[in-house]
């Protein structure tokens, strides 16, 4: 006697493609290799840029003669040009797809580098905070399309490729961080250095521009998601949609995630910003070991981003992000509190590793929390964004009256907070499918 069909969970698929294809994985085909390839470029070409700016900081602060205070204002402008981009990404993203996005974000990037260089080149610091301000809009415009791209080749992958591409940026932070302790080492002219790295960025992403696929995160219907790669909803299977999906911003669990990418990007961030300039005024570095300090910082970064994929699918996210967040307290703690430079250099490393995981994984968090990935991300950046935007200048004035050992300390409590909210990034269970109705009367 023939046995009795098994009865099979629906599987969803994305648009276009028949459940009964989705009954087994297949390999992602060519043109999403082609498109993680360009996405490497492009999350290393910010790296590069910014990193190289970075490692300049002390020569940029001398030929600028600002004060820290007045460094802070500088800076500034790379956070307003941050939350420009990142407030205006994700309506673009859904109207235009990440495509154009992603290519008018870079040809920002590429912009910065120019006015940056005529900037320091005139001894100008409203030019160099314009040319921030480019840097900044330009990464926040790329970055939220670039993640929308990434969670879309993370889906076809079947596998966490976030965590690696954002290594790539890592990667072009430490390329660029390598050159900028070498050019400060040797004295080569700011200008020309900004100019230089100009160049090899243009060449990068003329590499990267065929590869990136068209259409990906336009909002085709009243579901944005489905048009960001997000699956089609299984008739039958669906949750009812609820207010928390339809807006983002009512979702608790997304802001508990939200609170996650504050404080991990903060701890980044006021790296990124002012770590040359801890080393060479907070622990009486010479400039070139400063910058020499802050490319450790990005080969941590680097290297925990690259490996991260295998110890989050053995560990889980909550428990890597928030040993991430641990492991970055005990390295902003040792270097804002032991008065020894040797130990503050070892520290950053702690700082860097820790700190690795934090933005990717978040971000991979928000995007699988509910419908409309594209504004998920969006939202969730844009929460991350307002440490950039209130770093800098906080920070400056905190250092510029009780010195940029003792402004760490603040950074040090939030990234605390991240490791205590760290169990809302874990992967939210799927809804029961209601078991079918029987055929008959059972005895």
């Amino acid at each position: 006697m023939e046995s009795s069909p098994e009865f099979r969970v629906p599987v969803q698929a994305p648009p276009g493609v028949r459940p009964a294809d989705r009954s087994e994985p297949r390999p992602p085909g060519a043109a999403v290799r082609r498109h993680r390839r360009a996405l490497q470029l492009c999350f290393g070409i910010p790296g590069l840029a910014l990193a190289t700016w970075v490692t300049r900081t002390p020569d940029v602060r001398d030929r600028l003669h600002a004060s820290t205070a007045e460094m802070g204002l500088v800076l500034f402008g790379m956070s307003i040009g941050s939350m420009l981009g990142i407030l205006a990404a994700g309506a673009l993203v859904a109207r235009f797809s990440t495509r154009p996005v992603i290519i008018t974000g870079m040809g920002l990037v590429l912009a910065s580098s120019g006015t940056t260089a005529l900037g320091a080149a005139l001894s100008s610091a409203p030019l160099v905070a314009f040319g921030l301000l480019l840097i900044g809009a330009g990464v926040g415009l790329s970055e939220v399309a670039s993640n929308v791209d990434g969670a879309d080749v993370e889906r076809a992958y079947g596998r966490p490729v976030l965590p690696a591409l954002h290594g790539c940026y890592s990667l072009g932070t430490l390329i660029g961080a390598a050159l900028g302790a070498g050019g400060a080492a040797i004295g080569l002219p700011v200008p020309w250095h900004l100019a230089a790295v100009l160049l090899v960025t243009a060449v990068l992403f003329a590499l990267a521009l065929p590869g990136l696929r068209p259409g990906l995160g336009r909002a085709t219907g009243a579901d944005a998601g489905t048009a960001a790669g997000a699956d089609a909803p299984v008739p039958g299977s669906a949750p009812a949609v609820t207010a928390a999906d339809r807006r983002p911003y009512l979702d608790p669990r997304l802001l508990l995630i939200g609170g996650v990418v504050f404080a991990m990007t903060l701890a980044e961030g006021s790296a990124t910003d002012w770590l040359p300039l801890l080393m060479v005024d907070g622990h009486d570095m010479p400039a070139g070991l400063g910058s020499l300090v802050y490319a450790g910082f990005a080969a941590t970064m680097a290297a925990g981003r690259f490996a991260g994929g295998p110890v989050v699918a053995r560990l889980g996210r909550p428990l890597v992000l928030g040993g991430g967040a641990l492991l970055t307290a005990a390295g902003i703690a040792l270097v804002s509190l032991v008065d020894s430079p040797a130990a503050a250099g070892c520290a950053v490393l702690l700082w860097g590793l820790g700190t690795a995981l934090g933005f990717p994984l978040a971000l991979s968090a928000a995007g699988e929390s509910g419908p409309d990935t594209t504004a998920r991300i969006a939202l969730t950046s844009r929460i991350g964004y307002v440490a950039l935007l209130a770093g800098p200048p906080t920070l400056g004035f905190l250092g510029e009256h009780h010195g940029l050992r003792a402004a760490m300390l603040p950074v040090l409590l939030l990234v605390l907070t991240a490791a205590a909210l760290s169990p809302s990034t874990a992967t939210r269970a799927p809804s029961p499918v209601p078991s079918p109705a029987p055929v008959g009367n059972e005895t």
